[in-house]
């Protein structure tokens, strides 16, 4: 059974929200600012589990962070526990993407009132708040970034204008550097626990993944955000931007801790291979 107690004191709410769109965006907030993005446990070759017990066993009991099939689960089951009805959808992300890429990111829509919205947990290369699911939908960041919903045929495609150093880093295939920048598409057709679970597959196995080719981490300030890709570390705050090579594996074991709130051991960070 679903601890909503434990996972309200996880991402430090507290008392429990209201059942509707305000309520929605203080717990997705909520648990970005406090629940890191990470794909750590796939470079130390452990599988990901994405039931629900496990991902609440790893980012609620154990306080690490996951990836995107794992911080939509958590996000789910909490507002399952709110009596929000909720179900998740895979989408394409664009970011990075040299050629079409498969649907290998989850979010979530979220009914409140008879109208549906988006929000997302798990996507680790900015913040993008909930959105209602209409074309032309805007929506404005911590960090001054606007998000923007358009329809494409029988899909959506998310956009966001906003300053690069908020995000991780990558660009969308074909940008041509205009205000607009596709970050991810999707369709509402249902998804299913077989469809997650080959999407989960394919993200901690294949060797087209980003997440099997490098250590990705990052996590939202309250009106920045901070990434570690690899070695590459970029912390944006308070108009500030620090970024930079960190080429001692103490320093990285220290700035997973004291940034991310990741305790890995000494033998943990050697075995990730980037020193």
């Amino acid at each position: 059974m679903f601890d909503l107690d434990a996972y309200l004191a996880r991402i430090e709410l507290p008392a429990r929200p209201t059942r509707d769109a305000a309520g929605l965006a203080r717990v997705q907030l909520a648990h970005r600012l406090t629940i890191p993005f990470e794909n750590l446990d796939v470079r130390l070759g452990r599988p990901i589990a994405i039931d629900s017990e496990s991902v609440a066993a790893k980012l609620v009991g154990s306080r690490r962070g996951g990836y995107c099939f794992e911080h939509n689960r958590l996000l789910l089951d909490a507002l399952a526990a709110l009596e929000m009805t909720a179900r998740p959808l895979l989408a394409r992300v664009w970011l990075g993407a040299a050629a079409t890429p498969p649907r290998n990111h989850v979010l979530s829509l979220v009914t409140i009132d008879g109208s549906d919205w988006i929000a997302d947990t798990g996507f680790g290369a900015s913040y993008a708040p909930i959105m209602p699911l209409a074309d032309g939908a805007e929506a404005t960041a911590p960090d001054g970034a606007r998000f923007r919903l358009v329809r494409e045929g029988d899909g959506w495609l998310l956009l966001r204008d906003g300053d690069p150093v908020s995000t991780d880093g990558r660009t969308a295939a074909g940008w041509n550097g205009t205000a607009w920048q596709p970050q991810y598409g999707f369709t509402t057709e249902p998804v299913h626990d077989s469809d997650l679970a080959m999407g989960n597959h394919w993200a901690m196995t294949a060797p087209a993944s980003r997440f099997t080719q490098m250590a990705v981490v990052s996590v939202v300030l309250p009106h920045g955000f901070a990434a570690l890709t690899d070695r590459r570390y970029r912390r944006r705050a308070a108009g500030k931007t620090a970024e930079g090579e960190i080429t001692d594996p103490r320093v990285y074991r220290m700035r997973l801790s004291l940034m991310f709130g990741i305790d890995l051991s000494k033998e943990e960070v050697a075995a990730l291979a980037l020193f």
